[in-house]
Order: structure tokens, then sequence, then C-alpha cells
């Protein structure tokens, strides 16, 4: 099993505002201060591109697929996350 982070993103924000070991660390912290927004789990020492194609979740289609630009901004709803509101998950 590839080894994880969960990184929390306020709403709107441009950075992420916390990176925890475990869900559970990250669901007190986003409780205390009563956040919104989303919390994602993501492989370590992979990208989520590569980590998309090796799981079957995405498959490049195109020459675009393959570029700097494309693979920079990549993001997979594949991966597992949970919505917040006011610290909580609805």
């Amino acid at each position: 099993m590839v080894e994880s982070i969960w990184v929390f993103c306020g709403s709107s924000a441009p950075f992420p505002s916390g990176v925890f070991t475990s869900i559970d660390l990250a669901e007190q912290w986003i409780a205390k201060y009563k956040l919104t927004g989303t919390l994602t789990r993501y492989p370590i020492n992979i990208g989520i591109y590569d980590w998309a194609i090796q799981n079957n979740f995405f498959k490049p289609k195109d020459d675009k697929h393959k570029t700097a630009k494309f693979i920079q901004q990549f993001s997979s709803a594949s991966q597992e996350h949970y919505h917040y509101e006011d610290g909580i998950k609805p």
C-alpha cells in the first residue's frame, strides 16, 4: 500500500492550510476551528497524474494530456476526499 497524507484546503484558499498523517488528526483540527473546505488523501512520493494513470483512473487521450501545463494542474476526483462546513462533515 502506498503511504499517504491528508491535506486540508480551506474554501477559496490558493494553498493548503494543514497537512496530517491521519484523518483523525485532521478532523480534530478542522472541528476545533470550525473550518470549511476539503480534506483530501494524497499518496506520497508520486504525483497525482502518475497515481491516477497507475490506478486506471485516468488515461491520456491526446497529446495535450502529456504536457507540463496539463500535468502540473492535474487533480483527480478519484482521490479519497471529504467536504466540511463550519467544521462538520455534512
